[in-house]
């Protein structure tokens, strides 16, 4: 009989080691990161590219490359429509568009706000990773069903 339920506990120590080698790494494939939205992204337009970094448990994405640089006279772009006069002299480069996000769940990053530098104007913003690749961010006006998706796509 004491064999017999030695036999058993070993039998079930091993099947529960079975088990952990088998589930703990899918079920670490299947987590979601809340990091994996960092790194730089095309806009959707192509014009710009975008690099998304955390600061504390937020994140924001600052502007790093633009495909016209200067503008007709040949001067660094600046933030011409901003609506704050002092920061019209910063140049748009090194700019925070996407501000404060937290990320919720399920690839999901809600409460920021984005800036469009061609307006002058900021947004309600929320962002979505559709795969590795494409990032979806949604400006909006007080409620998300009210807005504007734009996907862009992971620069490597």
């Amino acid at each position: 009989m004491k064999a017999a339920t030695t036999l058993l506990l070993l039998i079930m120590k091993s099947l529960i080691i079975a088990i952990s080698i088998i589930f703990i790494p899918v079920l670490g494939l299947m987590a979601q990161n809340s990091d994996d939205v960092l790194g730089k992204w095309q806009s959707g337009h192509g014009s710009g590219r975008i690099e998304i970094y955390k600061k504390g448990n937020k994140y924001f994405g600052k502007l790093v490359w633009l495909k016209e640089p200067a503008d007709e006279k040949g001067n660094i772009k600046k933030d011409i429509h901003n609506p704050s006069q002092e920061k019209r002299k910063e140049p748009l480069i090194g700019k925070d568009l996407l501000l404060g996000f937290r990320y919720k769940s399920d690839n999901f990053w809600t409460d920021g706000s984005v800036y469009n530098p061609k307006n002058g104007k900021s947004y309600n913003c929320q962002m979505s990773l559709d795969g590795r690749s494409k990032l979806k961010i949604r400006a909006f006006f007080g409620i998300s069903l009210i807005g504007k998706t734009e996907t862009w796509t992971r620069v490597e």
